[in-house]
């Protein structure tokens, strides 16, 4: 479970709130508080005050993968077979595991043809893709990701859902504007001026956002 309780940053204020293994999709107006809340997931910022735990322990102490919002902040190097590698070399596995490792990821994620290429030279999506490999290489048990799938089609944005399943991630937190994807994940968080004013499966958060724009068109329209 990640607990959070009295937990102050920047605009945040959330007195408590437990997030339950699974996909959490967390949804909300711009400027209230999405990112800064996934990047305390993450461990990347740290509370003013109050406390964020996965299972009883911070998010540093625990494995983490990041996904930024905007594809050109999650690169780190020159090349797609070095951005893979970096999570591992980083942390000292030895070169044959990590190579192993680099292939066989980029393989079971389909872009094993983006290995040889230059991040410099790839689309917006490919980035993507390449970040999220990068981020779930060292089979994190927290995967965070930030709006990634507004820079995906349609069919990416598909296999996006499959790959977060198959990831082994036992918590995956991510915003998205998206209404369709918050809607297919297992729980949904509706944050607004900094506070988290719904919380709960999709079905029971929607219903009392049937009338606002971030209803899914799907459900209110329906085939």
């Amino acid at each position: 479970m990640i607990a959070i309780r009295g937990l102050r940053y920047r605009c945040l204020a959330i007195d408590a709130l437990e997030i339950a293994p699974g996909i959490t999709s967390i949804i909300g107006p711009n400027g209230s508080g999405k990112s800064t809340l996934l990047k305390i997931c993450a461990g990347i910022a740290e509370p003013e005050s109050g406390i964020l735990l996965v299972d009883n322990e911070s998010p540093r102490q625990t494995g983490t993968g990041y996904v930024n919002e905007f594809p050109d902040r999650n690169i780190l190097f020159a090349t797609v077979k070095d951005e893979l590698a970096s999570p591992l070399r980083f942390r000292f596995t030895p070169c044959r595991e990590t190579d192993r490792a680099v292939h066989g990821c980029a393989e079971t994620l389909g872009i094993g043809h983006l290995l040889d290429r230059r991040m410099q030279d790839l689309s917006g999506g490919e980035k993507v893709l390449v970040a999220f490999a990068a981020a779930v290489i060292t089979r994190p048990r927290v995967l965070v990701l930030d709006e990634c799938d507004s820079h995906l089609d349609g069919g990416r944005c598909v296999w996006l859902e499959e790959a977060l399943r198959a990831s082994g991630a036992a918590y995956v937190i991510r915003c998205t504007q998206q209404m369709e994807t918050a809607a297919a994940g297992d729980h949904l968080l509706y944050l607004e001026k900094g506070r988290v004013l719904h919380e709960g499966t999709p079905a029971g958060v929607f219903s009392r956002l049937s009338e606002t724009s971030f209803y899914p068109l799907s459900w209110r329209w329906p085939a």
